[in-house]
């Protein structure tokens, strides 16, 4: 990423994702067993946890890419 550029690394390209992010990182945690604190503190959650949400957050974006990818060009 370029100096010039004032964007976070971590800011959402497309802003009016963040509620179905905010959703899939709820769903995804439930999925695993994981309670994600109501005040949004992660201070008492385990990295082992945090970083397994992420992975799997990651891999449903993936999958849901590449059916969009798919969809366009059959």
């Amino acid at each position: 990423m370029s100096q010039s550029n004032n964007r976070s690394s971590n800011s959402l390209v497309v802003p009016q994702s963040a509620g179905a992010l905010e959703q899939l990182k709820y769903e995804i945690a439930q999925e695993l067993g994981i309670s994600i604190p109501q005040d949004g503190y992660y201070g008492h959650v385990a990295t082992r946890d945090t970083g397994s949400i992420g992975g799997y957050i990651t891999k449903r974006l993936v999958t849901i890419a590449e059916q969009s990818l798919a969809g366009q060009y059959q």
